[in-house]
């Protein structure tokens, strides 16, 4: 029997034979629409979003609120800040505001100006405490445990000693200066035991190594430097429960502490 024709075979080549493989311009066509889609809507999202934070009514600045706050009061700290209202809320300059208010009130140590979303800013203000008072004639100047003189005010702050600076003259005070000296001063009256910071009334500083205390119920300190504070204060405890009565404490050595009648 005769095999298959040359036509017949070239029939069955074609239909066993894999179709040929797509075009390149075929295989690539469907990838770079769906990137083209992808960057149009990326584009249209990045440009909502910048509108949204900037150009929209949604997100801006409609109120202020002051936390933190002691002697001053929030409206002070608000005048001050100048916050924009009304203004898109992510193109406030937080630290502009922060550096302002560090700068015009001196009564605040640190600020905090943070973005409350979506529509508020928040100011949280630490106030500067004092720690020592100077005379200003029928004032008081307050200065805080950083030796900043911050504030002069009307009325003295109850629980919080005076300080009395009459500096001799000598070779320390032109080597160390007034202003160190009151660093020194505010050194040992932030240093020194509640109990003995309650009672103390005034602090008194002639030089670098000359500081002492007046306290309550006529009693006195003498200091010494503002070298070895903490095993002063530990010192000065341990003496005035041995001793509730004595009217004078000397812990200038603390090795060699001294207590007498005053």
């Amino acid at each position: 029997m005769a095999g298959p024709t040359t036509a017949r075979r070239g029939a069955v080549q074609q239909k066993d034979s894999p179709a040929d493989p797509p075009s390149p311009e075929g295989r690539w066509r469907p990838s770079r629409v769906r990137l083209i889609v992808t960057g149009v809507l990326v584009l249209l999202l990045g440009s909502g979003a910048v509108w949204a934070l900037y150009g929209s009514p949604w997100l801006r600045v409609e109120r202020v609120r002051t936390t933190g706050v002691g002697v001053l009061t929030p409206a002070e700290v608000e005048a001050v800040a100048a916050v924009p209202i009304g203004a898109p809320l992510i193109s406030v300059d937080t630290d502009a505001i922060a550096d302002r208010l560090r700068q015009k009130v001196r009564r605040i140590d640190s600020v905090d100006v943070v973005r409350s979303w979506p529509h508020g800013i928040g100011l949280k203000v630490t106030e500067r405490q004092p720690v020592l008072l100077m005379k200003k004639g029928a004032k008081f100047v307050e200065v805080d445990a950083k030796g900043v003189r911050f504030a002069t005010v009307d009325k003295a702050p109850r629980r919080v000693p005076i300080l009395e600076l009459t500096p001799r003259q000598s070779p320390g005070l032109r080597r160390f200066g007034s202003d160190r000296l009151v660093r020194e001063a505010v050194r040992v009256a932030g240093g020194l035991p509640g109990d003995v910071a309650k009672d103390t009334a005034v602090v008194r500083i002639t030089s670098y190594d000359a500081i002492s205390l007046e306290l309550t119920r006529g009693r006195t300190v003498n200091w010494g430097s503002g070298e070895d504070g903490s095993v002063k204060a530990e010192v000065l405890t341990a003496l005035m429960k041995a001793a509730p009565e004595a009217g004078h404490f000397d812990v200038s050595a603390p090795t060699a502490p001294a207590v007498s009648d005053g």
